[in-house]
């Protein structure tokens, strides 16, 4: 059994949930992003990895992807 806090993604879950309040958008959105950059889309990260979905959270949690919810 380990000790801590593990966390498999940097910034963690619970800071990212400060920026965006749902956890299916920030699901969505981070999917969406991680696509976009597996097809080729760059990447604006300063030091990017080679997990697509770790620079897709990077992204947002740094303000670089935005997002829009439409009105009901």
């Amino acid at each position: 059994m380990t000790t801590g806090t593990p966390s498999m993604v940097n910034p963690s879950t619970d800071a990212m949930l400060k920026k965006i309040s749902s956890r299916y958008t920030l699901v969505v959105l981070a999917s969406k992003r991680a696509r976009q950059l597996l097809t080729g889309a760059p990447c604006h990260v300063e030091n990017p990895t080679n997990k697509f979905v770790t620079n897709a959270m990077e992204e947002i949690y740094e303000g670089k992807i935005t997002y829009a919810q439409p009105e009901n």
